[in-house]
């Protein structure tokens, strides 16, 4: 009897690149069945500004998917990012009334009163992170059923996203004829594909640099601390060089890939290189650590923001873990040596893990978030089979 295959699909509509994975799940873990991956339209500075042509760039993306993997896709679990997204810390409270044990209804009321968190104006909560729970004034418990107790607290971190932006990504997804089972932020997503839960314990943040925007997300000891998003990308990187060697867009990026370096001082000082002709400019040669300073000096800046919000939440040097790279952004030569500098602490590029037969053509820190939105996808396909066998078997018990 052929077996039923169990389908988990990501979906990562990214301002520059659209791409599509799509997985199976076979006894608990996700095998690769096949991707896709097509340029995005529709976006401006990394929000929607023709949801048809983000539509239309999602299903370029799924069909190429369909067809590596054999497969129809009907539903995806469906990233957002961009600096519309803002995490913050909130606090729920229960009074159970008298000392007694804690029951599963007790944890469900303390974390929707957290849920219950006055939003600002246009803004959802996309995700809701749980740091720790206080018994009777007692932090940093994990789990505190069966616990007895007066009170009950709980500490999260709330992942708060624009409405109107969301719901433009998501009907952008239903025009491209496929159901979205979640929206996931893109820098957690990212996490999940390329940090392991033992490595998050010790103190790691993911920056997941996108072409308008650098998502971020900070864990220690199994908690979420800080969720973020910066507004400079690897765009900023590519414009700096437009204007530096007063060249074109498409140009500059070109450059920008194949000769620069976020590092300067090892360029030789001989080493040149050619600057396209642009308006009235002819084609020139241009000293190459002219472009590496250019690019050094946006990566400074780019670390130094995440550094301020790593110190706003206290956590400069307590990573140690690392810092992790991902998004295309990510690509630069030379980018983790200059993390490593600003922030104190290891920095290293985030390819994606946990995939069964993952590709080595897919294997970059570009491909990190739509990996994750995959596993993600597939933890929800995983955790719904077992609720189903349960209640399968336990209707066959009740006969």
């Amino acid at each position: 009897m052929k077996t039923k295959v169990i389908p988990a699909v990501g979906l990562d509509a990214g301002s520059k690149y659209t791409r599509c994975v799509v997985g199976a799940v076979e006894n608990g873990r996700l095998r690769f069945l096949g991707g896709g991956v097509t340029e995005s339209r529709g976006w401006t500075n990394g929000t929607v500004a023709d949801q048809g042509d983000v539509s239309e760039s999602m299903l370029l993306a799924l069909r190429e998917a369909e067809l590596n993997a054999q497969l129809p896709i009907s539903h995806v679990v469906l990233g957002m990012g961009g600096y519309t997204v803002r995490g913050g810390n909130t606090r729920g409270h229960v009074d159970l009334g008298r000392p007694r044990e804690i029951e599963q209804r007790d944890v469900n009321r303390v974390m929707k009163r957290a849920l219950s968190a006055q939003l600002p104006d246009d803004r959802m909560v996309l995700q809701m992170c749980q740091q720790d729970f206080i018994v009777d004034d007692h932090p940093g418990h994990r789990d505190p059923r069966h616990m007895l107790a007066n009170e009950l607290e709980v500490n999260v971190h709330l992942i708060m996203a624009s409405i109107q932006e969301h719901n433009c990504i998501v009907d952008a997804a239903h025009q491209a004829h496929v159901k979205v089972e979640e929206t996931v932020y893109e820098a957690l997503a990212a996490c999940h594909a390329v940090v392991k839960e033992p490595e998050r314990r010790e103190g790691v943040a993911v920056i997941d640099i996108g072409a308008h925007s650098t998502d971020l997300v900070v864990y220690y000891g199994d908690a979420l601390q800080l969720a973020w998003s910066l507004r400079v990308g690897g765009d900023h990187f590519t414009r700096d060089v437009v204007h530096g060697l007063h060249i074109g867009f498409e140009d500059a990026e070109i450059v920008k890939e194949e000769y620069g370096s976020a590092l300067s001082d090892p360029t030789p000082e001989n080493s040149m290189v050619e600057a396209p002709a642009h308006e009235d400019r002819p084609p020139r040669e241009v000293p190459r650590k002219m472009l590496n300073k250019i690019l050094e000096s946006r990566a400074v800046d780019l670390f130094g923001l995440v550094y301020r919000e790593l110190e706003r939440v206290g956590m400069q040097g307590a990573l140690v873990g690392g810092v992790v790279l991902t998004g295309g952004g990510a690509e630069l030569a030379d980018i983790c040596e200059v993390a490593d500098h600003v922030l104190g602490c290891q920095a290293c590029k985030g390819l994606p893990r946990g995939i069964r037969d993952w590709p080595q053509g897919l294997y970059g820190p570009g491909w990190a978030t739509v990996a994750g939105l995959a596993m993600y996808s597939a933890r929800l396909k995983y955790h719904g089979e077992l609720e189903r066998q349960s209640a399968g078997l336990l209707g066959r018990m009740l006969r």
